[in-house]
């Protein structure tokens, strides 16, 4: 072992992908130790408390993954010792925060201290961390400027003027906003008037429920999308916002789950114009009948089609859009409807990749 330089040694580690062998790696001697930090490139930490006690070994980390409560002074701390970061997940584990204890979470100034050293970020999950306010995110998208993936969901403290502060952004290819309701139809609206309107594959909108068909109007200049999420964004989406929707061409994924006001006006016009759509799920959409549901049935692209809690749909519409339908694989139904099948309707679900009974 003596005979190997460190530049061996290290290009050697730099092959361990394994975390069980590079942590026995930096356990053969001293020197492992050392060049085992300085090789990693992703780190998971388990216990954000400690990092100051651990983290400098690791100043050149690309990935780095934290889904616990930290406070802003130890995000200071890796704004200095890693700079090169290019993916932070910062989502908040799910027990956490159905646990509460928000208050002693990190918000805009450990957040901003991120945003200033480390500017060659490309992807950041902030998922759940609701101490986040517009500052620090303003903050991020104008300091790193590759940024192309940005979670924001369940940032409740989040409003228009952190989508605002978007504008002149090319880079951002996903943005999630799934429960930031305090996002109405003016940040929507920034969107898709500004330049991100040209980059922007995947909007998710959740549960934004201030936002209305005014702000939909405006999507269609959106050239690029391709998922866009709107389930459960409240009544104020009708057929008109429905329509707007539908011009936007590039549509590949729709998820309009909950919106009662969407008719079957709305179904045959993403039927006719959406020919690249794969999957839309359109559960509880309690106004959409067989009529809507059939207009898919010489669609070229669909594969997923979501209705359950539609009780306005029976079982001959499915059977019918089972079997006009060719590019079908994939089915979302009410359990109600399962025992009304009749066996020619069961044995035509058969032949399809999946049946989901909800």
């Amino acid at each position: 072992m003596e005979k190997f330089g460190n530049d061996i040694v290290e290009l050697i580690l730099r092959r361990v992908s394994d975390r069980g062998d590079r942590n026995s790696c930096s356990e053969v001697c001293k020197q492992w130790t050392i060049l085992e930090g300085l090789s990693r490139s992703s780190l998971r930490v388990l216990e954000p408390e400690r990092i100051p006690s651990f983290l400098p070994r690791f100043p050149n980390l690309t990935n780095l993954d934290i889904d616990r409560r930290i406070s802003d002074e130890n995000l200071k701390l890796i704004a200095q010792i890693c700079p090169n970061l290019r993916t932070l997940n910062l989502g908040l584990h799910r027990s956490d925060w159905l646990r509460g204890f928000r208050s002693r979470d990190f918000g805009d100034k450990g957040l901003t201290a991120i945003a200033e050293k480390c500017r060659m970020l490309e992807k950041v999950s902030l998922k759940r961390r609701e101490q986040v306010r517009d500052a620090g995110v303003i903050a991020l998208v104008k300091n790193a400027k590759n940024l192309a993936v940005l979670d924001l969901a369940w940032c409740s403290k989040i409003t228009d003027e952190a989508l605002d502060a978007m504008e002149g952004i090319v880079s951002l290819e996903v943005l999630y906003l799934e429960g930031c309701s305090l996002i109405t139809n003016s940040g929507l609206i920034s969107l898709a008037t500004g330049s991100l309107s040209k980059s922007l594959r995947v909007l998710d909108l959740a549960e934004c429920d201030q936002i209305t068909d005014h702000g939909i109007y405006f999507m269609p200049q959106m050239s690029c999308l391709q998922v866009l999420n709107l389930a459960d964004c409240g009544p104020k989406i009708t057929d008109e916002g429905g329509f707007a929707i539908s011009e936007i061409f590039s549509l590949r994924t729709l998820d309009l789950s909950w919106l009662i006001n969407l008719s079957d006006e709305t179904l045959v016009a993403f039927a006719e114009k959406c020919k690249n759509l794969v999957e839309i799920s359109l559960t509880g959409c309690e106004s959409v009948t067989g009529e809507g549901v059939r207009a898919f049935a010489n669609h070229g692209s669909l594969e997923m089609l979501g209705l359950a809690r539609c009780s306005l749909i029976c079982t001959e519409d499915i059977e019918e859009i089972v079997s006009r339908c060719g590019s079908l694989r994939h089915l979302v139904l009410d359990k109600v409807l399962r025992g009304w099948m009749s066996p020619s309707a069961k044995e035509k679900l058969s032949m399809l990749d999946r049946v989901d009974w909800v």
